[in-house]
């Protein structure tokens, strides 16, 4: 463990969050010599023998029941994200814990590891959107171009050991360096056939995945087997024990000190000990909930709307994308594998002038009784909860139906791109300045692309039988949270310069998903990686032109 000693020097670099963002980009320096230091709010699995591997924490729980406030001790074992966060979207209001990561790796511990690029349309996306409503956000570019980022998608897809195929409809793009994936099970090949036959172009989804003997895919939870290269393997971990960095978990950032011009201190509370950190740059890689949360509270004298926040931006403009999953029945009978992301296709990204998104095989779905504990909490917070204590009558029918659907379904996800709105947003709660609160609504214009996107799937999925859990709506899946402090080049529109730093800070970086523009309508972690290490190439003096 560090000694407070070892804590008072200046370090070249304090990386808060070692999620994608923070642990490739702290992983970057660090191979280059730079004394790094990482922050993690949650607590490390790797230094854990109580660690929740193999299995979703809910059925660790006491009773089955939607994750709470007093099963937190459960969920950090699990590396998993332990406090409620308000939605104040309705009239009505809710409550819930998001699905994302808490831990050394962040939410990549928990992803189904499919990482995907943007497509080129996706960096000029007001050139996508022509009929976006007017309140709508989008710039007419990304500050960084495809082009640009294309050598760090590269170098992320090596670092990463993808296993995968090339999408034929990205033409121009090199991917000799992917490597193979196992073969089809048999359910996946039954429908990859399919769609071949309908004249779509389905590939080998990109998985940073090793494959081992009984790999399980362990979407949703830490994996057992050294299996999941996420950022805590592939970047973390390396950092800390071949480069000398040094992590404290358990240690929550309260506030940034800074005057006009540059941060001058990471205030923590460091296992219950209040601790000042002094660093030459600070990267901020808490997620695009956690990040913006951390600049509005360490508003000052200095900046008195909340740090690098003079454009009123920060914690705006969120974006979450809208996904629904397909619960396909393949005419192979069942036992069938369906643990695995296999495959995925792109022929409705762009389609009859109207930008979509993208589909691609989900893996398995949590246990039923999870899955019951959830559709029993989305009733008693919806609009009728009078339903609630009725559903605890026929809840054991329910959940054996839903095993059915577990076992004996393929899951297809769409991912539909969101549009930014600055009054989708990020706050403070105004009871209590600690919590974190959202507001997201689905305007009539992305729900009309909603209904299209599934016209599209209902259309090529038939004569095949299917049902869809329509979560396109609902907030509480926000997996992919992204936006709420985008880059740009006019301090006017924007909290981060094209290299991802706070206008007006000389020091002060932003590199989790928070500095998109525009969500895309695919998987963000590739992007966010490829991005980190572009950032790390401009903080070392060796940025590509």
């Amino acid at each position: 463990m560090a000694t407070l000693s070892e804590l008072e020097q200046e370090w070249d670099a304090i990386v808060i969050g070692t999620g994608m963002g923070g642990a490739v980009l702290g992983h970057a320096l660090a191979r280059a010599g730079q004394r790094v230091l990482f922050c993690e709010k949650g607590r490390s699995s790797d230094e854990q023998a109580q660690a929740l591997r193999g299995a979703y924490p809910e059925t660790a729980f006491p009773e089955p029941l939607a994750p709470a406030p007093e099963h937190r001790a459960v969920l950090q074992r699990a590396g998993r994200y332990p406090e409620q966060i308000a939605d104040r979207s309705g009239a009505r209001g809710s409550s819930f814990i998001p699905f994302i990561g808490s831990g050394n790796g962040g939410s990549t511990a928990l992803y189904g590891m499919a990482l995907e690029r943007f497509f080129p349309a996706d960096f000029a996306p007001r050139q996508a959107f022509p009929q976006a409503p007017a309140d709508c956000t989008l710039p007419d570019a990304w500050p960084v171009s495809y082009q640009a980022m294309t050598p760090y998608y590269e170098q992320a897809e090596i670092l990463f050991r993808l296993r995968g195929s090339a999408d034929t409809l990205r033409p121009t793009e090199g991917r000799a360096h992917l490597m193979p994936a196992p073969p089809l099970t048999p359910a996946s090949a039954e429908l990859f056939e399919f769609f071949q036959r309908q004249q779509l172009h389905p590939y080998r989804l990109p998985l940073a995945c090793e494959f081992v003997e009984g790999c399980s895919g362990c979407q949703g939870y830490l994996c057992a087997r050294e299996c999941k290269n996420d950022a805590n393997r592939i970047c973390l971990r390396p950092a800390l024990r071949q480069h000398g960095a040094l992590l404290l978990d358990e240690c929550e950032v309260l506030r940034l000190e800074a005057d006009r011009s540059a941060v001058s201190g990471v205030v923590c509370n460091w296992r219950g000990r209040e601790i000042r950190l002094r660093g030459r740059q600070v990267i901020l890689a808490a997620g695009a909930l956690e990040s913006p949360r951390l600049l509005l509270r360490s508003a000052s004298a200095h900046w008195p709307a909340g740090l690098a926040n003079d454009s009123g931006l920060v914690g705006k403009n969120l974006m979450r994308h809208h996904i629904d999953l397909y619960l396909i029945r393949p005419k192979l009978r069942p036992p069938f594998d369906n643990r695995q992301k296999e495959f995925a296709f792109n022929d409705f990204y762009q389609v009859d002038g109207q930008k979509l998104g993208s589909v691609q095989s989900f893996g398995r779905l949590p246990p039923a009784p999870v899955l019951a504990a959830s559709l029993a909490d989305d009733l008693r917070q919806g609009p009728a909860p009078w339903l609630a204590p009725l559903f605890a009558l026929v809840r054991p029918l329910v959940q054996r139906f839903l095993g059915k659907l577990v076992d004996q379904h393929l899951i297809l996800a769409s991912t539909l791109e969101d549009l930014p709105y600055a009054d989708n947003c990020v706050t403070l709660s105004p009871d209590d300045g600690a919590r974190l609160q959202l507001r997201y609504r689905t305007r009539p214009h992305d729900q009309q692309r909603i209904a299209a996107f599934r016209q599209l799937i209902k259309q090529s999925l038939r004569p095949y039988p299917y049902q869809v859990l329509k979560q396109a709506d609902n907030n509480q899946r926000i997996a992919h949270a992204c936006g709420t402090c985008r880059f740009g080049h006019d301090p006017r529109s924007s909290v981060l310069d094209a290299n991802n730093r706070a206008h007006g800070l000389a020091n002060l970086y932003v590199v989790d998903s928070s500095f998109f523009p525009s969500s895309g309508g695919t998987n963000p972690s590739l992007t966010i990686a490829a991005n980190a290490l572009r950032v790390a190439d401009h903080l070392l003096g060796r940025q590509r032109t």
